[in-house]
């Protein structure tokens, strides 16, 4: 087969959609396929690639140019991909009989609309709501679509989808597994962390659906409890938002909360193998990929009772009300002996989502046939 996948502009940093186009066209390879992404090019963007002008000129370079070299590029293909839902204006451009679309999430879909607007309290500017309006249009008409959650698949369905809607959850996107002492040693003194000293982790962004100051409420709520009392907490990912740092003061955390900004793939295996438990409360996903990945590096998964979540972690995680501190920490120390049965049955888990399991699926999704 001949492989045409559509994948993400670069200089939007997208980096988890670079990564799964990256994955599509590897595995795909490696299948035997003859496999070519395509992108937008920043053109525009050389110009002025700052700023409100930079953004407004990365709208030139996707929805403008990129267009115009597209329904050339996608002539003579046995079937065109879109990686991405955020890109469904695309399929326009496209045979609807030779093409398909990932779904990821609703999260943004939802947010522009004013029901969810209100529910979050947050705010989206009308460009935002526009956009997010234009991209719903063209996913819900699209003629196949596959969902990386059942969760995302029920969302679309009840948006008003109606083509072929197939849940395929996301493979590994590259090789979990634990980490050895060694490294291990390394990303603690990074850290600051003593020789054995015991942390839970937390792996993610700062977007409102992390959940980060929940984990921090949660940690502090689980502090008094003797089996937490000497615990420190380590938060990978990105910078801290004013709005932490406040939450720290105000609940006096001090140095028992730890930031580790931006670590490196070996680190991040290393930080999972090393923890009491990640935990991922998170408010929704689309997906969670955290879970499988502490999973596949030996860790005891700490994540929401509520999809899809629940969906990708299964019974094989210790799950809890992402919303209430309280109650999720008195369901954590309930749980806490359970620990060591929950980490082994979260590395078969994890198994699951190895991709030679879940490939085979997109490759016949790909081919036109029914996926189970």
């Amino acid at each position: 087969m001949r492989l045409l996948l559509i994948g993400n502009y670069a200089p939007d940093k997208q980096n988890s959609m670079l990564r799964y186009s990256d994955l599509l066209r590897r595995e795909m390879e490696a299948r035997g396929h003859q496999v070519r992404v395509i992108a937008p090019k920043a053109f525009a963007t050389r110009v002025h690639g700052r700023g409100s002008a930079g953004k407004w000129l990365g709208y030139v370079d996707k929805y403008l140019l990129f267009p115009l070299r597209l329904r050339a590029a996608a002539r003579g293909w046995d079937w065109v991909h879109v990686c991405d839902h955020s890109n469904s204006m695309y399929l326009q451009h496209l045979d609807p009989a030779l093409s398909s679309i990932t779904c990821h999430d609703l999260l943004a879909i939802e947010a522009a609309s004013e029901l969810h607007t209100a529910e979050l309290g947050r705010k989206v500017s009308l460009t935002g709501r526009v956009q997010q309006r234009w991209i719903r249009k063209h996913l819900v008409a699209a003629a196949r679509v596959v969902c990386v959650s059942h969760a995302t698949e029920r969302g679309l369905r009840a948006l008003g989808a109606n083509g072929i809607i197939v849940t395929i959850h996301n493979p590994l996107n590259r090789k979990f597994s634990p980490a050895p002492s060694t490294v291990i040693d390394a990303v603690r003194i990074r850290a600051g962390l003593a020789e054995g000293e015991p942390y839970l982790l937390h792996v993610g962004g700062n977007q409102w659906y992390k959940n980060r100051v929940g984990v921090l409420r949660i940690f502090a709520a689980l502090r008094a409890h003797a089996d937490f009392a000497g615990m420190r907490l380590v938060m990978a990912g990105k910078d801290w938002t004013p709005a932490m740092h406040a939450v720290v003061l105000e609940l006096g955390l001090g140095d028992a909360v730890v930031a580790l900004a931006n670590p490196g793939d070996a680190e991040v295996d290393a930080l999972y193998t090393g923890c009491a438990a990640m935990l991922f409360p998170s408010l929704q996903e689309g997906f969670g990929w955290p879970i499988i990945e502490a999973q596949s590096c030996g860790a005891l998964v700490i994540t929401s009772d509520r999809d899809p979540m629940r969906e990708i972690a299964g019974a094989n995680a210790l799950l809890i009300a992402p919303a209430d501190p309280a109650a999720a920490a008195h369901e954590i120390v309930r749980r806490w002996p359970e620990r060591e049965a929950l980490r082994s049955a979260g590395a078969r888990n994890a198994a699951a989502y190895e991709p030679e399991r879940l490939m085979p699926k997109y490759d016949e999704f790909f081919r036109g046939g029914a996926v189970a």
